[in-house]
């Protein structure tokens, strides 16, 4: 790491105002009045806030600004029209002039200011806020117009109540805008994701019956079930498919059960197919072998007339991957087109689908001219995907007989490009920011205005994130672009002979370690994980302390951000966790990224090739992380190695991945 980096990250930058663009200059004192601000406004001193505000505006800080938000900030629920407007007038332009203007539209949304809010939304850019689309939604309903579609989109997707979205659901039920079935969907899609809030924030909307159902199901479904008549209502029903749903979450074989003892036909067609969906996915999330039967029973459920199912894309994405684990024969690749074909336009174009959608159709064609045209379908979606820096385009093009190379090298952004980056505000206000500590904020600041760049100008950006070695920003930026790719900016070596030392040490390819590493922290040796995880390899403290025994370190608490002693632990654990998965990468990734235990059980059924295996991994972190680093590995070994793209499939292995084999080496049953 760079002196100039180590100094801003030890002690404060402090920084020259330039005619409106910051340079950095030499560091500050350690007592530096924007992270004392900061320190404040943790501890909530109002009083301290506002005189540290006062000095950083007469001073002309370059990151008043950012003191300024978080003093008007902190008392936004007290804070005028007046106020904040001239706080706009301040910052125009800037990242916290949107942010301000993202907690002033919720803190009006609360007032029920909506002529205030009517007259402040159309300027806010960033307009990436939920709860800030549902207030507008609402005020537009007041207004008149019709809002059916984009707020039911808005509240359906509402992870869990807030005020804003609860706010203009209610008003819309109120008003006849949401219909009663768009309300049973609310309730159907939150007791299945586990959301009670939400559902009971949403059973009211229908009536105080339901809301107190409602409420029991979420206690105990089987109460519930066993209070529906022989011949239950309507909303009896609905209640019931709530309450079978709420039991699938649980115990999806339980749910199966109780659908062939009575409610698969007092459910109706619709509601019933609904039901074997849910128990089907939530099935497939234990890796049960019974979830393409659930699913089966689901499509063929609906009536004839029915065009697609109108079920949600997760629920059908987990019926594909489902089929694809159920075995090696051919019985998969119909409910795997059938699920993806049931998908909506914007799902089935995702790269995942679009890979296995191929290949299903090369599984299933018969030797006929219609069985060529369909191969000639497959080799068209695979040439669509295809290319060498993800990780179903790499397969895709494999599957197509070629090895993508690697681009080639891209324009370098000259000196006038470079002070252009230099001189621009916003980036220059984003590495002092992340140079004294206030990573969350730099980032913020750097991203918003990266905001309507050219190629050109993110190349630049981008080179000057690597320069100061803000690698996480080198990276992210770089991949943004499409016409032109740099691949060393995308793909740093950063630590490279620390990186190669350890690995040799370790056993391990160093493709391997720098793929990690690249998906675990971006290269920054100080990050730390919302879970408290830390440094290039992202330790727990717990696994580095465990490690540091087994290899009889002198290891002190501290040391988990040094460079070379993260990589020393993290590279000999690393190894251990491959060793205990028999050499296999992509598991040994998984148990990097959700621990050891999970995988463990993942593998666990019939034998799938390891790309199936990936994509049946429950979690969602989990999944995207081990198909990035396996994809980032192979990047890495071909520019490690001459340029020349290395096989994917090389590195996924070429062997099944299942139960492990009996003459296997028991499990390293201390592994953290």
């Amino acid at each position: 790491m760079s002196s100039l980096l180590v100094g801003c990250l030890r002690v404060a930058c402090c920084a020259l105002w330039l005619g409106g663009a910051i340079a950095i200059a030499a560091p500050s004192a350690p007592n530096d009045p924007i992270l004392e601000a900061h320190d404040a406004l943790r501890k909530r001193d109002a009083r301290r806030l506002a005189s540290l505000r006062n000095a950083a505006l007469a001073d002309k800080h370059p990151l008043a600004q950012w003191v300024d938000y978080w003093e008007l900030g902190n008392r936004i629920g007290e804070a005028s029209v007046e106020e904040v407007e001239a706080f706009y007038q301040r910052w125009s332009g800037t990242y916290v002039e949107d942010r301000l203007r993202n907690d002033w539209l919720l803190e009006l949304g609360r007032r029920r200011d909506w002529l205030a809010f009517v007259r402040d939304y159309p300027r806010f850019r960033m307009n990436d806020d939920r709860e800030v689309s549902c207030y507008w939604q609402l005020t537009q309903h007041i207004a008149g117009k019709r809002v059916y579609e984009p707020a039911l989109a808005l509240w359906l997707a509402q992870r869990d109540a807030d005020d804003g979205c609860t706010l203009m659901a209610s008003r819309l039920a109120e008003s006849k805008v949401f219909r009663a079935d768009d309300i049973w969907l609310k309730l159907r899609l939150a007791v299945e994701a586990n959301r009670p809030r939400a559902a009971r924030a949403a059973a009211p909307l229908i009536d105080s019956q339901v809301a107190s159902d409602v409420g029991d199901l979420l206690e105990s479904p089987a109460r519930q079930l066993r209070r529906r008549g022989a011949t239950p209502t309507p909303q009896q029903t609905e209640l019931a498919l709530l309450a079978i749903i709420r039991t699938a979450t649980s115990d999806p074989d339980a749910a199966a059960a109780l659908m062939d003892e009575r409610w698969h036909r007092a459910l109706g067609s619709a509601r019933a197919a609904w039901a074997w969906a849910v128990i089907g996915k939530q099935a497939a999330l234990r890796l049960s072998s019974d979830a393409p039967k659930y699913y089966e029973r689901a499509f063929a459920t609906l009536a004839d007339a029915t065009p697609a199912p109108p079920w949600t894309d997760e629920m059908l994405g987990w019926a594909a991957r489902s089929a694809l684990r159920a075995g090696s024969g051919a019985e998969r690749w119909p409910l795997v087109l059938r699920a993806i074909d049931a998908m909506s336009e914007a799902e089935r174009a995702e790269p995942t689908w679009v890979y296995w959608k191929a290949r299903a159709l090369t599984a299933t064609a018969g030797d006929s001219a219609d069985g060529l045209a369909q191969r000639e379908r497959a080799r068209a979606l695979l040439a669509r995907i295809a290319g060498p820096l993800t990780f179903y385009g790499k397969l895709a093009a494999e599957e197509l007989n070629f090895t993508p190379d690697l681009p080639s090298m891209s324009p370098q952004p000259d000196e006038a490009d470079l002070a252009q980056a230099r001189d621009t505000p916003g980036l220059a206000r984003a590495l002092m920011l992340i140079g004294l500590g206030l990573r969350s904020e730099g980032v913020r600041e750097w991203n918003f205005t990266l905001r309507g760049m050219s190629e050109r100008e993110l190349f630049a950006a981008a080179e000057l994130a690597c320069q100061r070695e803000v690698w996480d920003r080198c990276i992210n930026t770089s991949d943004r672009t499409r016409q032109d790719i740099d691949l060393e900016q995308r793909y740093p070596t950063p630590f490279r002979d620390i990186v190669l030392a350890r690995s040799k040490e370790s056993g391990l390819d160093p493709a391997y370690v720098f793929g990690v590493i690249r998906q675990e922290s971006r290269f920054i040796p100080d990050v730390r994980s919302a879970v408290g995880a830390v440094g290039l390899m992202q330790l727990m403290p717990k696994t580095a302390r465990w490690i540091a025994r087994k290899l009889a370190l002198d290891f002190k608490p501290d040391q988990i951000t040094d460079p070379a002693m993260n990589l020393k632990l993290g590279t000999a654990y690393l190894k251990l966790v491959l060793d205990d998965f028999g050499g296999s990468q992509a598991m040994a990734a998984a148990a990097y990224n959700a621990g050891p235990t999970r995988p463990r059980r993942w593998r666990e059924g019939p034998p799938v090739e390891p790309a199936i295996w990936a994509e049946n991994i429950p979690f969602n972190e989990t999944r995207d992380y081990v198909k990035k680093v396996m994809s980032n590995a192979a990047v890495y070994a071909s520019m490690l190695n001459g340029g020349h793209m290395l096989s994917l499939k090389t590195w996924l292995g070429s062997g099944a991945i299942g139960p492990r084999e009996a003459s296997a080496p028991a499990i390293d049953a201390d592994l953290p």
